[in-house]
């Protein structure tokens, strides 16, 4: 399974004797911050020099668009940063699914009826990727949207096995060979 969904999902029994399970969802970011720095100063020291090489030879304009340059390289980079910030749980109980998503803005939080809710994965629209949804009455959460279209498949498989069909309540603890099915 990828680094960005657990493997297991967490089991135990919540105040009101409900089977709980547990997903959670984080962002790949492999760069840490001291890594952005290094790489930052070497691009910096590299295109300042070469810069200052052209500007030294009466090449004067090269000079700002080697700010500018380095501008767009700090925001891609505090950008990148952000996302490590990023989590997205998935609740699943005997009667409720809630999804909480944690991000540098704040914390949201859904909650659907597990009897009514439907997992639907919605096919790439032209360069946009799938789009993995909770749906209920109308109303739709999408999770993993920064998963690759692999684990956001693997993922709305194993949901699925999980919630169920609408209009289907079984227990959730009489899931758990579908779920092991859904892991693959």
């Amino acid at each position: 399974m990828p680094d960005g969904v657990d493997t297991e999902p967490e089991a135990c029994t919540a105040a009101t004797g409900d089977t709980l399970r547990r997903i959670e969802l984080l962002p790949n970011c492999s760069l840490t911050t001291a890594d952005a720095w290094r790489f930052f100063g070497l691009v910096a020291f590299t295109s300042l020099s070469i810069a200052g090489f052209f500007v030294a030879n009466g090449y004067w304009p090269v000079l700002p668009f080697a700010g500018l340059e380095l501008a767009l390289l700090a925001f891609a980079l505090a950008t990148s940063l952000k996302r490590r910030h990023y989590l997205e749980t998935v609740e699943i109980s005997d009667s409720d699914i809630t999804i909480t998503s944690r991000g540098p803005r704040g914390d949201r939080a859904t909650v659907f009826s597990r009897h009514w809710a439907r997992v639907t994965l919605r096919g790439p629209r032209g360069w946009q990727p799938a789009r993995l949804l909770i749906e209920s009455h109308g109303r739709a959460c999408e999770i993993g949207a920064f998963l690759t279209e692999e684990e956001r498949r693997a993922l709305g498989r194993r949901l699925r096995a999980l919630v169920g069909r609408t209009g289907e309540s079984t227990a959730l603890a009489g899931r758990e060979a579908g779920t092991a099915a859904g892991n693959e």
